[in-house]
């Protein structure tokens, strides 16, 4: 396992971290699963554990708690909120007002008297970055978070946020968690040089792109993932973008196998060579899975083999750009675009 700094702030995290959104129904994966999973993923040298309150609606939580019980010391602890808890208008956001009671509920699912790095899980137009940053630095400076950092936020964003924790000598984030992949590379254009030049720590979600480079997907075989079973539309090859990537993934498995590599392995070992990624999140839901994703944990690719991926998918590309998750509200909403 490689380890990696985060960001600027000394943390030492494994460069594949342990994504844990899989574990709950969300998943399918039960408690004795994911303490099974935890374990080995501890005995391979991961030492950065990934949830979000919204997870499995808090299940995820409760279930990381107890699989890191009597061990929280050794782990890094992340988590997330800001996205939809239930139905309440305010339970939900970047506010002071729910940030305070969201940690609150996820230190106790948790079961820590803190968490080691904090995530706004998505930009909230409607808080003003200082009421966010301004929540966000009385919670570190009350101990109950070590760090925090954003996630899926377009770069403009970013940026804006980093101004604002300046002016207004407030913490800043210190980490981004984009959606990263060989089949969506967007952010290479603008998110993660934004992250370098401001010394952010990057965890990369969906490195697998929902299970398009397991190996699973192939073309004349029948798509069986368990993204597809509950995210039927992004595995439809009537869609044109669905098409574009199974061809490239065609492409992409002769690739790897003349360099006598899996596709798991091909796959992390692209997004985490880019010199800004810190580390890249996995979400397995068996230890089959676990086990195939820890074989790429040295994976250092050769550049005749980064080469060759620039040719199918070229940089800064998004084959499935509508599946984006930081596009600016105003390109979503036409009344935003009108006077």
């Amino acid at each position: 396992m490689q380890y990696r700094t985060l960001g600027r702030t000394g943390v030492q995290v494994s460069s594949l971290a342990l994504g844990a959104m899989n574990f709950g129904r969300i998943g399918r994966t039960g408690q004795d699963e994911a303490t099974a999973l935890v374990d080995a993923a501890l005995e391979a040298g991961i030492n950065l554990i990934d949830t979000a309150d919204v997870y499995s609606a808090g299940e995820s939580e409760e279930m990381v708690g107890k699989a890191i019980a009597g061990r929280r010391d050794d782990i890094v602890v992340a988590t997330k909120a800001a996205l939809p808890m239930g139905d309440g208008r305010n339970h939900r956001g970047g506010s002071r007002r729910w940030l305070v009671t969201a940690l609150e509920d996820s230190l106790r699912r948790l079961g820590v008297d803190h968490v080691d790095l904090y995530q706004i899980h998505r930009w909230d137009p409607a808080a003003g970055d200082e009421e966010t940053l301004s929540a966000l630095t009385d919670l570190q400076r009350a101990g109950k978070i070590r760090h925090f950092g954003s996630s899926t936020y377009p770069a403009h964003r970013i940026v804006q946020a980093q101004w604002a924790a300046r002016e207004h000598h407030l913490g800043r984030y210190v980490t981004e968690q984009p959606s990263y992949s060989v089949l969506q590379r967007g952010i290479e254009a603008d998110v993660l040089p934004v992250c370098q030049e401001h010394g952010l720590g990057v965890l990369v979600w969906s490195p697998l792109a929902s299970g398009w480079l397991s190996g699973a997907v192939r073309r004349g075989r029948e798509i069986t993932t368990h993204r597809s079973t509950f995210m039927p539309q992004r595995f439809d090859l009537t869609v044109p973008a669905n098409r574009a990537r199974l061809d490239a993934v065609e492409q992409l498995a002769t690739v790897a196998d003349e360099a006598g590599l899996t596709m798991i392995q091909l796959a992390l070992g692209f997004v985490t060579a880019h010199p800004a990624v810190t580390s890249a999140l996995i979400g397995p839901r068996t230890p089959d899975h676990l086990r195939a994703q820890l074989a790429a944990a040295d994976t250092v690719l050769p550049a005749d083999v980064l080469d060759a991926v620039d040719t199918i998918v070229a940089p800064g590309t998004d084959l499935a750009a509508h599946e984006k998750s930081d596009t600016p509200p105003a390109l979503l909403d036409s009344s935003l675009r009108r006077r």
